[in-house]
């Protein structure tokens, strides 16, 4: 069928698969890494335990079958080693069946993490690259053009990504109205960037582009995406320079990037179509037509929440997280708090004791220690503390778990510090944690001491704590 495929976007599928590829190889990376420490056997959240609880209907993944740290590390280096065969081009060495099959790999495996992830992977950025990646699988190889039915679907997810977006700041915080969210986000995200302290330093007036800017990209320019070209390429491209910018003000880990992913999709590339391509198989046609329609049927949920006065952000509506709900940062916090966490050798914990703090590498810490580049790659770990800081509720589930680790010396637990003011064979007495408020420094500040951060104590948030059963020496 002459409809059913748009050779003409044959370099944009080609860039599209390629660049999602590096993303899913980040994702594993991220979660191979991490994973003892968060939810790993001994971890603080463990798999085990949640599976225990959580029927396979509602959490499918292959560690509701079996699960040990050796199987999970397998699987998650497997998917960097898939995801780097993808990145280098292996599904277009291979049948067209073998190419889809190929790309349902990773969709698999990293399906299963984020299902038993819990807390961890509870971040829209998961189900997006879910839900992309699902998608991928059926966008073909370099036996068929593209399927029109696929670029069309991968544009409705772009346009709920963004659109998604704008509507709930719109409705959130009164300052996205006001164009003054953008006085304080700068320095209240999640996780800044080495660029994100000359942000928030930007004139006021620039500040309301921001914010006005932001407006007419989230909720004008997505219906743009459905127009013919060049008009589609336009809006892409903005959306593109939009993500780009919000690249260097900050660390929001893939988010940016597999949006720009999605933009790519849309360009209008010079073709790069070889001069004849096979004709295109009819179960193909049918398997393609299939999911479309099922993708439609599943995006009536979306849809309700996005025109609901009660919209809600990062949902998934089913389990193999086929259509979901985006947005982010509905509201925005005026101050900033960070959780410091300290250790002492003594034998009993006074004011005066010899506290250490414990260094993490991407949340503020050390006043004079400069924010870095960490996004697209996730620190799992510092995102949470960030919450935990919001409110203790945030940290019920794992922050007991996570002192005491800290109080054991645990390697992996460690591994995801930046430095541990203990040595590994002579672990903290007590732990204690304490709220502090964070502000910038202005540029005379900075200039005269040094440093970017000026912070405040504002009260205790766990008093000294031991492990159970220790006893002080004598």
């Amino acid at each position: 069928m002459d409809w059913f495929t748009a050779p003409a976007y044959w370099t944009s599928r080609l860039v599209f698969q390629r660049a999602l590829a590096g993303l899913y190889l980040v994702a594993f990376l991220s979660a191979a890494l991490q994973f003892r420490a968060l939810i790993g056997e001994r971890g603080m959240l463990p798999v085990p335990r949640f599976t225990a609880r959580v029927p396979f209907r509602r959490a499918p993944s292959l560690f509701q079958l079996h699960y040990s740290d050796r199987f999970f590390a397998l699987c998650a280096w497997a998917g960097c080693a898939v995801a780097a065969a993808l990145a280098a081009g292996l599904d277009s060495r291979l049948p067209l069946w073998g190419g889809m099959l190929l790309w349902l790999l990773p969709w698999l495996l990293y399906l299963s993490i984020v299902n038993v992830g819990q807390t961890w992977y509870a971040f829209g950025w998961e189900s997006l690259l879910l839900e992309v990646g699902f998608l991928a699988v059926f966008l073909g190889n370099d036996e068929v053009a593209p399927p029109v039915l696929v670029l069309f679907l991968l544009r409705w997810i772009l346009f709920r990504v963004e659109f998604g977006a704008g509507l709930i700041k719109m409705r959130g915080d009164a300052c996205w109205r006001k164009l003054t969210c953008l006085d304080y986000h700068h320095e209240t995200q999640p996780m800044p960037g080495p660029l994100s302290w000359f942000f928030h330093h930007l004139p006021a007036p620039a500040h309301r582009v921001e914010v006005a800017a932001n407006h007419v990209t989230q909720l004008v320019v997505p219906v743009l995406l459905f127009a013919p070209q060049p008009i589609a390429t336009a809006a892409a491209a903005l959306m593109i320079v939009t993500q780009l910018w919000l690249v260097l003000s900050g660390n929001f880990s893939w988010l940016n990037w597999i949006t720009i992913v999605l933009a790519a999709s849309v360009l209008a590339l010079p073709s790069g179509a070889p001069p004849s391509v096979p004709a295109t198989p009819l179960w193909y046609e049918v398997l393609v037509a299939a999911v479309a329609v099922l993708l439609v049927a599943l995006s009536y949920r979306p849809v309700a929440n996005m025109v609901s006065r009660s919209q809600i952000m990062n949902r998934s509506f089913d389990p193999l997280h086929l259509v979901n709900t985006y947005g982010a940062f509905g509201s925005v916090s005026r101050i900033r708090y960070e959780v410091v966490i300290e250790g002492t050798a003594d034998d009993a914990p006074r004011e005066d004791s010899d506290w250490r703090e414990y260094e993490f590498r991407g949340k503020p810490g050390d006043p004079r220690r400069w924010p870095r580049q960490f996004a697209p790659y996730h620190l799992r770990l510092d995102w949470l503390m960030w919450f935990a800081a919001l409110s203790p509720a945030y940290a019920d589930t794992w922050f007991g778990a996570l002192v005491e680790r800290l109080l054991e010396n645990d390697r992996d637990t460690l591994r995801l510090l930046r430095r541990s003011p203990f040595p590994p064979d002579e672990p903290p007495r007590f732990v204690r944690a304490r709220l502090f408020r964070y502000r910038y420094t202005s540029w005379r500040e900075l200039r005269e001491t040094g440093a970017c951060w000026e912070r405040t104590y504002v009260r205790d948030y766990l008093p000294p704590t031991r492990l159970a059963g220790v006893t002080q020496r004598s």
